[in-house]
């Protein structure tokens, strides 16, 4: 049996947006509520344009959203079953249209997600979730038997700016409560015939909220199940689309059909703005992911995840080259087991690149540039937990915002021992940036995207100064001037989307004794809990988030409180 080679194809759904901040977890349907026949003949038309391209490249899957937009039923909204309707028709073309290049179709969905109307209605009757969930995922594979299966994610629902019909929420608080889900729910993929793809992605919300790290969690969401139906889908590490994580060890501890989530769009590193190159990361996961047993495939999001500004779309319109080099990199060393040189020689071939060698060397820089400057090693490389979640290794930067501020400093000089040598290292990577511009020329690639790298990354090098260094009014003046030419250079009328940096030279008055035990209590190194876990941080640690956040929500950043989420499902 051939792997299963999964791809998102979201990417179409995405042209004509108007909002700079965009949310890429998931189609934007409130965009397509008024879409007309123009708008939707584009998508068609994108979407063609991918599927050629992916399927010749070798996936033979693609993931569209949402199974909820899909199925009708009496009880929602007549707006919302005129708008299904419409959504149907326009997805089994989109659907035929993966069938035609030789692409298994795949769906996603949250639990759960409901309009209005319908959780009444549901209330009423004293419908459970679940049983509404198996209701309608039987009505839907009924419907659309060209579907293979269904992608259902419990551990994150809709950001905060998710305006659409259907609104998702976190149901499944417990490993005994998502077991019971998918005994439930299994029964009707058997009876179809379909594949239930089962993601462990969590927010930390919950006591599920730790499934993706914690052995114990993972044993007793899978305890008792053996289904032929149920492929369990991980992220490679214990957190987020980061690097410096080791391999999620749930790979190796389950027989259940499992497959590894590979990120080619890197949310983290600049979403194919510049080159984030993940070569020799992924080849190293991929070579120890063939101990593990009964791997059936591999998932590489190219266009999903992460709210910015950035919209390059994936093998439609051209730009995203360095995305697209990752998608083609990843699936060459999952499928054939190719070397990282081989599989970039052979994309330079299909881009008929000008110099094979000065592309490879590229991407050698770039690669020791993002994990020098974008992250700080010595702290990327600390094993840290804060309540269910593995902290991410990247602390200064998130998404598209920069962060240069007393407090980050306080905490990185906390972490990072080695100062001079985190200087060392940031003047090195702005040496290699000025190689790989170079190289670009000689490659004949992309030489704006690699200027619009440097003028970023000399951003991180001057917030790394201010970390490290003497801090002195002169510092933060050449910040604030360095931030306002960035600005000027990028400007937001532009057509290039420049990064966010906030700034706030606030001196943190808290006395450095004070700052350790704080670190000490609130952070651990191990993944098991300790006893002050238990007490405090699990349990009495929320209600104080609770009453901060309801009697001084001005202490909470709006960027906390309003970004994806908000930073309150950590403390649930």
């Amino acid at each position: 049996m051939h792997p299963l080679c999964l791809i998102d194809a979201i990417g179409p759904f995405f042209r004509g947006l108007s909002k700079r901040t965009i949310n890429w977890s998931k189609i934007p349907f409130e965009h397509l509520r008024e879409a007309d026949e123009a708008t939707w003949s584009r998508i068609h038309g994108d979407l063609n344009h991918f599927t050629q391209q992916v399927s010749a490249m070798g996936f033979n899957a693609a993931s569209l959203d949402d199974v909820w937009h899909l199925v009708d039923h009496e009880a929602y909204e007549p707006v919302v079953r005129g708008r299904i309707s419409r959504y149907v028709d326009e997805f089994r073309r989109c659907f035929a249209t993966l069938w035609d290049q030789g692409m298994q179709v795949f769906v996603t969905m949250d639990f759960f997600s409901a309009t209005r109307a319908m959780r009444a209605w549901l209330q009423q009757r004293r419908i459970s979730p679940v049983e509404f969930t198996t209701r309608i995922l039987h009505q839907f594979l009924t419907d659309f038997p060209e579907v293979e299966g269904v992608i259902v994610r419990i551990g994150e629902s809709d950001g905060r700016d998710v305006n659409d019909d259907f609104r998702s929420e976190l149901l499944l608080k417990t490993a005994r409560q998502t077991n019971a889900f998918l005994r439930h729910l299994l029964p009707v993929f058997e009876r179809h015939g379909k594949k239930l793809i089962f993601r462990t992605w969590t927010v930390g919300a919950y006591p599920i909220g730790d499934l993706m790290w914690n052995r114990r969690t993972f044993a007793q969401v899978l305890s008792g199940i053996s289904s032929d139906a149920l492929i369990v889908s991980m992220k490679y590490g214990e957190s987020d689309f980061f690097r410096y994580l080791p391999l999620n060890r749930n790979f190796f501890r389950t027989k259940v059909a499992k497959i590894i989530e590979l990120q080619a769009r890197r949310e983290y590193e600049g979403c194919g703005e510049y080159p984030s190159f993940v070569g020799w990361e992924y080849e190293r996961y991929i070579q120890e992911l063939r101990q593990a047993e009964n791997v059936v495939g591999c998932m590489v999001w190219c266009q999903t995840g992460g709210w910015v500004p950035f919209r390059r779309l994936a093998f439609i319109d051209g730009t995203a080259l360095w995305t697209e080099l990752n998608t083609f990199v990843t699936l060459r060393l999952f499928m054939g087991g190719a070397l990282v040189e081989d599989a970039v020689r052979e994309f330079a071939q299909r881009i008929e690149c000008q110099d094979a060698n000065a592309l490879l060397e590229l991407l050698r820089l770039s690669d020791e540039v993002i994990r020098e400057l974008l992250y700080v090693e010595e702290f990327a490389r600390q094993k840290l937990f804060f309540r269910r979640l593995r902290i991410p290794p990247m602390l200064q930067v998130y998404w598209h915002n920069i962060f240069i501020s007393h407090s980050v400093r306080r905490i990185l000089r906390f972490f990072v021992q080695d100062h001079d040598g985190c200087m060392r290292a940031s003047h090195r990577a702005m040496d290699r940036l000025a190689q790989m511009k170079a190289l670009a020329i000689k490659a004949g690639l992309l030489v704006a995207d690699i200027e619009f790298m440097q003028d970023t990354f000399a951003l991180l090098v001057l917030a790394r100064e201010y970390v490290f260094t003497d801090d002195s009014e002169s510092m933060q003046q050449r910040i604030r001037e360095a931030k306002r030419a960035y600005k000027q250079k990028y400007p937001k009328s532009g057509p290039r989307y420049r990064y966010r940096v906030k700034l706030d030279f606030t001196l943190l008055m808290l006395q450095p004794r004070y700052l350790r035990w704080g670190i000490n209590l609130l952070f651990r190194r191990q993944r098991g809990y300790r006893l002050v876990d238990r007490l405090i941080t699990l349990h009495l640690l929320s209600l104080i988030y609770r009453l901060i956040a309801k009697r001084r929500p001005q202490w909470v950043p709006s960027f906390a409180k309003d970004s994806a989420m908000g930073v309150d499902v950590v403390f649930r």
